[in-house]
């Protein structure tokens, strides 16, 4: 699989090739996050939660840093954006109010 930048007045762009592996590929679902930061990266937690179940399952954990997070960021919102144009408002529940928001 490879991305490639638009190429202005037949300028060759440096092309990024993305490899990535069969159980990587499958993905890992989620339906929790946990987000804490230092002054020096941020970590985020994808959890599974059961219905039901009084224990969380962290799936998988990503560790970049503020500038990076802060691009995922504004490049999420843009897909959000991009989605809600095409198929409508994503309704999100109010949390309750006794749970941190995350």
């Amino acid at each position: 699989m490879s991305k490639e930048g638009a190429m202005p007045d037949g300028e060759k762009k440096n092309q990024l090739q993305i490899e990535i592996d069969e159980a990587t590929a499958q993905g890992m679902y989620s339906n929790l996050a946990l987000i804490t930061h230092s002054e020096q990266e941020f970590v985020i937690d994808f959890l599974f939660l059961s219905p039901q179940q009084p224990r969380a399952k962290v799936r998988s954990r990503i560790i970049t840093s503020p500038t990076h997070a802060k691009r995922f960021l504004q490049a999420l919102a843009e897909n959000v954006q991009r989605y809600e144009g095409r198929h409508g408002v994503i309704k999100v529940a109010e949390p309750p109010s006794d749970e941190p928001l995350h």
